[in-house]
C-alpha cells in the first residue's frame, strides 16, 4: 500500500467506495427472498431461518472468507483476481498447474465484465422503484428515470471522479447510518428477530424444507454480492481501512437493516411487497429515494472504474491489444477512464433495463457471475496457501473445503437461474474468455513466428562492419529480448544505413503491480554501438516511453529527443489454412489487431519521431 493518508482517511474514502454494491443489496435482497422467482410464505419461521442464512451467509462468504482470509493474499498491496493470478503463476512451478491457474484467473476477470452490466442496472432500477411505495401512478417512469441517471453517469466518466469522489464518503456514511438507524427502530419494537442471530435457525429451516433453502440461495446471493470487491479494491486503501470501515460499521449497518427489514415482516406479512422502503416514515420516502439513488450511483461508480482497472490490467498482461487509457487526474495514478470499456458497459446496461424492466426480473440475472468469481478465489487462494503460505495440505483441505461447498452451493442456486436470465452474465462471460485467451494465443504464436524467422543478434552485429552509419540514434521497439528486431532488418534493406546508436527496447510487463524507478531500466551493451534497453512496469502501470530514457542518464546512457528516431513494425497478420491456431479465432486475432490502439500513442512517443515499418505475418 503506498498511499501514506491517515487511517481515518483511508477508512472513510474505503466506505466510499469499496462497499457500495453490498451496501445497496437491502434494496432488493429481502424482497427477492421472499417475494422472487421462487416465492416464499412469509411466517415466523421462515423469515428468522431466512435470516439467519442471510447473516451467516455474510459472516462466512465475507467477514471470514474475504476479510479475514483471501485479503491476507496480496500482491504488494493489490487485490483481485488478475492479481491473485500473477501472484500464484510465479511459483507455480508444474505446467499443468500453471495452466488450469491461468485458465481460472483469466475467467474470473471474464465473469467480472458480466458483473459490471448487471450492478448498475439492478441498484439504480431498485432504487428508482421506490416511486412506486410513493405512488403506483409513477411506475410508468421508472425506466425512464433510471435510463437518464444511468446515461448521465457513464457521460461524466470522460470528466473523471475525482470531483464526485470528494462526496461519496459522506454520502455513503449518511446511507449507512440511515440503514443501520432504520432496522435498529424496527429491531426496537419487536426485538425477538434477533434470535435469527443463532445458526440453529438457519439449520432447522434448511432442514424442514431442504429444496426450497436450496432454491432461496439464488436469492440470499443478493445480500454477498460485492463482498468480492473487497478484495479487489484493497489496493486503493488498504486491508485495514477496509476491515476498520467493514467490522466496526458497514457490516453492523447491514446487519441492523436485514434484520429491521425481517422484524417489520414479522408485524406486518404485506410489507414485503418492498420491505427496504416501508422501514421509513410515510414523510421519508421521497428523501430516502433520493438517497438511494445516489448510493447506487456511487456503487454503479465504483463498479465502472473496477472495470476501468481491469481493462487496464488485461492489456498489460497481454489478454487484451492495446487500448486507449486515460489519465483524469495529475495527482491520483490510479483514476483512469477506457472509452471503448466505458461505452460497452454503457450500451449493455441500457439493453439490460430496457429488456428487463424491473430489479425482480434482473435479480434473476444477477448472482450467477458473482458466485463464479467467489468460487474461482476460492480455488485461487488455496494455491496460495500451499506455494507461498506453505501451509500444511491438511491445514489448507480443512479451511478450504468447508469454503468450496459453500460456493458450490451457492453457485449451483444460481445456475437454475440460466433460463431465466442468468444465461446473460455467462454469455458475456464466456464472450471475454474467448476474447481474452484468443489475443493471449495469438500473441504467443505471433511471437514464435517472429522468432522463426529472426537473425541472431551477435551474427548481425558482426556482419554489419562495411554498413555505413550515419548520426543520431534509432530505436527499434520489440517484445522479444533475443534476436534482431524485423523493422531494423527492413530499415537495413531499404535505406542500406544504420545509426551511430541503435538501441533495442523491449517493454516487460512484471507480475507485482508496480516497480520502483530504480528498478525500471536495465541497459546491456551489445558493441558496435549498440544497446538493449529492458523497461519494465508493473500491471497496474501505464508505459511511457520519454520517461523511462530519462532514467537512463542514471545508468550512464542520455537520449536528445530531437536526434532520436523510434522504428515500430506493424505487423499484418493473415490467417493461415492449416494451422494449430483456429481459423476462425486468427480472423478473431486479426480483427482484434487492427482495431488496437498505435503503440505510438500506447507508448506515449512523440509522433514527430516515429517510422512505422510494415511486416506480414502468417499464422
Amino acid at each position: 500500500m503506498k498511499s501514506r493518508q491517515p487511517l481515518t482517511t483511508l477508512t472513510l474514502g474505503a466506505i466510499g467506495v469499496v462497499f457500495g454494491d453490498i451496501g445497496t443489496s437491502p434494496l432488493y435482497a429481502l424482497k427477492e427472498i421472499f417475494n422472487g422467482h421462487h416465492p416464499i410464505e412469509v411466517n415466523q419461521a421462515n423469515v428468522l431461518g431466512l435470516l439467519s442464512m442471510i447473516f451467516w451467509s455474510i459472516m462466512v462468504l465475507v467477514s471470514i472468507k474475504y476479510v479475514t482470509i483471501i485479503m491476507r493474499a496480496d500482491n504488494r498491496g493489490e487485490g483481485g483476481s488478475l492479481a491473485l493470478l500473477a501472484l500464484v503463476t510465479d511459483k507455480a512451478t508444474h505446467a499443468g498447474v500453471k495452466w488450469i491457474i491461468t485458465m481460472l484467473g483469466i475467467f474470473a476477470a471474464a465473469l467480472f465484465y458480466g458483473d459490471s452490466m448487471i450492478t448498475p442496472a439492478i441498484s439504480v432500477l431498485s432504487a428508482v422503484e421506490g416511486l412506486e411505495i410513493i405512488t403506483p401512478t409513477l411506475n410508468k417512469f421508472v425506466v425512464p428515470i433510471t435510463l437518464v441517471v444511468l446515461t448521465g453517469l457513464f457521460m461524466i466518466q470522460k470528466r473523471g471522479t475525482g470531483v464526485v469522489g470528494l462526496y461519496f464518503g459522506p454520502v455513503m456514511i449518511l446511507w449507512f447510518g440511515i440503514l443501520g438507524a432504520l432496522g435498529l427502530l424496527q429491531i426496537i419494537q419487536n426485538p425477538s428477530v434477533l434470535i435469527a442471530l443463532n445458526p440453529y435457525y438457519a439449520f432447522h429451516f434448511i432442514m424442514a424444507h431442504p429444496k426450497l433453502a436450496f432454491l432461496a440461495l439464488s436469492a440470499v446471493v443478493l445480500a454477498v454480492t460485492g463482498g468480492e470487491a473487497l478484495y479487489t479494491d484493497m489496493g486503493h486503501f488498504g486491508r485495514l481501512p477496509i476491515r476498520l470501515a467493514w467490522f466496526g460499521f458497514v457490516m453492523p449497518a447491514l446487519v441492523l437493516n436485514y434484520f429491521g427489514q425481517g422484524a417489520l415482516l414479522l408485524n406486518d406479512p404485506s410489507s414485503i411487497q418492498n420491505p427496504f422502503y416501508l422501514l421509513a416514515p410515510e414523510w421519508a420516502l421521497i428523501p430516502m429515494v433520493v438517497l438511494s439513488t445516489a448510493a447506487t450511483v456511487i456503487a454503479s461508480q465504483a463498479v465502472i472504474s473496477g472495470a476501468f482497472s481491469v481493462a487496464r490490467q488485461t492489456v498489460q498482461m497481454g489478454l487484451l491489444p492495446r487500448m486507449m487509457i486515460v489519465h483524469t487526474s495529475g495527482k491520483e495514478e490510479g483514476q483512469i477512464y477506457v472509452p471503448f470499456t466505458n461505452w460497452t458497459l454503457f450500451v449493455a446496461v441500457i439493453a439490460l433495463v430496457i429488456g428487463f424492466k424491473s430489479s425482480s426480473n434482473l435479480a434473476a440475472a444477477y448472482g450467477l457471475a458473482v458466485t463464479g468469481t467467489m468460487l474461482i478465489d476460492t480455488v485461487l487462494v488455496s494455491f496460495v496457501m500451499v506455494l507461498i503460505w506453505r501451509w500444511h495440505l491438511l491445514t489448507t483441505a480443512a479451511v478450504i473445503i468447508p469454503l468450496l461447498l459453500i460456493d458450490i452451493a451457492f453457485f449451483s442456486a444460481n445456475a437454475l437461474k440460466i433460463p431465466d436470465g442468468g444465461w446473460f452474465p455467462l454469455a458475456i462471460g464466456a464472450v471475454s474468455f474467448i476474447v481474452l485467451t484468443t489475443w493471449r494465443k495469438g500473441r504467443q504464436v505471433v511471437g514464435a513466428e517472429i522468432s522463426k524467422h529472426s537473425m541472431p543478434m551477435d551474427a548481425f552485429i558482426s556482419a554489419i562492419d562495411d554498413v555505413h552509419r550515419v548520426s543520431g540514434t534509432a530505436v527499434f521497439m520489440t517484445s522479444a529480448q533475443i534476436g534482431v528486431p524485423s523493422a531494423l532488418l527492413h530499415n537495413l534493406k531499404h535505406n542500406q544505413i544504420l545509426h551511430e546508436r541503435v538501441v533495442l527496447m523491449t517493454i516487460e510487463t512484471t507480475d507485482t503491480p508496480t516497480v520502483r524507478n530504480e528498478e525500471r531500466v536495465s541497459i546491456t551493451d551489445l558493441g558496435k554501438g549498440f544497446l538493449r534497453i529492458i523497461v519494465r512496469y508493473g500491471f497496474m502501470e501505464n508505459p511511457e516511453v520519454p520517461k523511462a530514457l530519462q532514467l537512463c542518464e542514471k545508468l550512464g546512457v542520455s537520449f536528445d529527443m530531437m536526434s532520436t528516431t523510434f522504428y515500430l513494425a506493424r505487423e499484418s497478420v493473415v490467417p493461415a489454412k492449416k494451422s494449430n491456431f483456429a481459423i476462425w479465432r486468427g480472423y478473431l486475432f486479426k480483427l482484434m489487431s487492427k482495431n488496437a490502439t498505435s503503440a505510438t500513442d500506447f507508448f506515449k512517443i512523440p509522433a514527430n519521431r516515429v517510422v512505422e515499418l510494415g511486416a506480414q505475418l502468417v499464422i
